[in-house]
């Protein structure tokens, strides 16, 4: 060997060492597993796209095991806003409901008013980044250390509903079912140029947040704000098994309040514009438009009624 490459080698070798522990650095991580009820697991991952912790409950399937040298299919399921990863079993049966399934339900935070998006913050990028959070970061996670297979199916309730049809279309093939529950998935809907009323909702749930920071100004940032509407993104839906339901605000067979619930009725024109958007793109999509307000004895029905779907897209069940 030539003694000039000789002694450039180590040095080499240190760079490229260096490189991998940077790498390994900025690369998210489970820092804390904990079981808090049978099959029930919190993780707290370390998660670079955010500049913080963050909490992802599952719900693992029996027989499920880390020395277990086969995969399980994943059950996506995106909480609403002014929630957290608790909120699906804090809510519904879905525990119960998944118990003999075998598949892994992932239930991860998705901010208070997160949007299940990577926000704009003014052109500056930067956390919070809650896209990339999920379906990199703890995709990987789940992938290399909990056993989840590639065969995906996602479902959120209002919030989650928007992120839900989000993922499946700005990451095509990555889901085989999409569910949306009282989801705001035409987020434009109604929007007339100079209305500065459209972003508004992350500013009434969360009081102190700009709105702006998510998305932008829905005029002068009209190209994020296409990107990260559902009904903008329909025809990527093509492929993808679509679920769609929504209550009209009205109290229905499960109660609820003795007026129209006005966030349930916007959801439902939401919903209403969405399935016209994909009906127009020639996209199938199962509807279920009921009297019903915003709020948790619908969406455990509507999960009820949405899981045979989306277990039969994942070959389950």
């Amino acid at each position: 060997m030539p003694a000039a490459f000789a002694l450039l080698l180590p040095l080499a070798l240190a760079d490229r060492s260096a490189a991998t522990a940077a790498t390994a650095a900025t690369r998210a991580e489970v820092v804390a597993e904990a079981a808090v009820a049978p099959r029930t697991v919190d993780l707290t991952i370390a998660s670079p796209a955010m500049d913080d912790r963050q909490k992802v409950r599952l719900l693992l399937p029996r027989g499920w095991s880390k020395d277990s040298h086969r995969t399980w299919p994943t059950l996506w399921l995106l909480h609403g806003g002014v929630d957290d990863y608790t909120a699906w079993t804090r809510g519904t049966d879905v525990a119960e409901l998944t118990a003999d399934t075998g598949v892994i339900v992932v239930m991860p935070n998705g901010g208070r008013c997160g949007n299940y998006s990577d926000w704009w913050n003014y052109g500056d990028g930067g956390s919070p980044r809650w896209e990339t959070f999920h379906m990199t970061e703890l995709r990987r996670i789940l992938e290399s250390d909990y056993h989840a297979g590639t065969r995906r199916v996602v479902a959120g309730n209002s919030m989650g509903g928007l992120g839900a049809m989000l993922y499946a279309a700005r990451f095509p093939g990555m889901f085989k079912a999409a569910a949306s529950f009282s989801g705001y998935v035409a987020t434009l809907h109604g929007h007339e140029p100079g209305d500065s009323s459209t972003g508004w909702g992350p500013s009434f749930s969360c009081p102190g947040t700009d709105w702006r920071r998510v998305w932008g100004d829905p005029d002068d940032q009209a190209a994020i704000w296409h990107a990260h509407n559902p009904a903008d993104l329909a025809g990527r839906l093509a492929g993808v098994r679509l679920w769609v339901a929504s209550g009209n605000g009205k109290p229905g067979s499960l109660g609820g309040m003795p007026f129209t619930d006005p966030v349930e009725a916007a959801a439902n024109e939401n919903a209403h514009a969405f399935a016209d958007r994909l009906y127009a793109a020639g996209v199938p999509v199962t509807t279920r438009f009921f009297d019903g307000q915003h709020d948790w004895p619908y969406w455990q029905r509507d999960l009820h009624q949405a899981y045979p779907m989306l277990m039969d897209a994942l070959g389950a069940g």
